[in-house]
């Protein structure tokens, strides 16, 4: 249901994509390796909490986000991850852990890591864990209408990538 919903936006606004449909994948890192693409290319989206508002924060798989750099870009005196209790209604068809990177369409805002921008192409989740959407980022930009920022970190532990960059 989730997936229709997206590919009938897109479809709707006249934006070409491929939807790719893999084994099951719960983690970004799994994500991309079944669908063979590097992790830096697979956009993961991390629901947060900024003064009360539910907001998406939108990084490379590889990365995580930087909180501190997510409360200066929004200005706020607070930034904070967002339980999932706190966000699972909002994204009705959507199974949780697979939300498309389109805020706008939830009622909340889309913070999105500016390196992103550097590549021709988003791919991300399409509302299950067995499913990808890839499309121009132009067009992901035109739609979403993110903001776009330095957000995230490397990773703590980036022994999984390294063969992913």
């Amino acid at each position: 249901m989730a997936t229709r919903r997206i590919q009938e936006f897109l479809d709707g606004n006249k934006v070409r994509y491929v939807l790719i449909s893999h084994s099951p994948a719960y983690t970004a890192s799994q994500v991309a390796e079944s669908v063979h693409i590097p992790g830096r290319s697979l956009a993961k989206v991390v629901v947060v909490v900024v003064e009360g508002r539910l907001a998406m924060a939108v990084v490379p798989a590889t990365c995580e986000v930087d909180m501190s750099r997510l409360q200066v870009v929004t200005g706020s005196a607070g930034v904070r991850l967002a339980d999932e209790a706190e966000f699972a209604h909002r994204f009705e068809g959507c199974q949780v852990g697979a939300e498309p990177p389109f805020g706008n369409l939830f009622g909340m805002e889309t913070y999105v890591e500016g390196t992103l921008a550097n590549e021709p192409c988003i791919t991300f989740n399409a509302g299950t864990h067995t499913d990808v959407i890839v499309m121009d980022f132009v067009d992901f930009q035109r739609l979403a209408r993110p903001i776009l920022a330095r957000i995230d970190m490397a990773p703590v532990d980036t022994a999984f990538y390294v063969d992913q960059l």
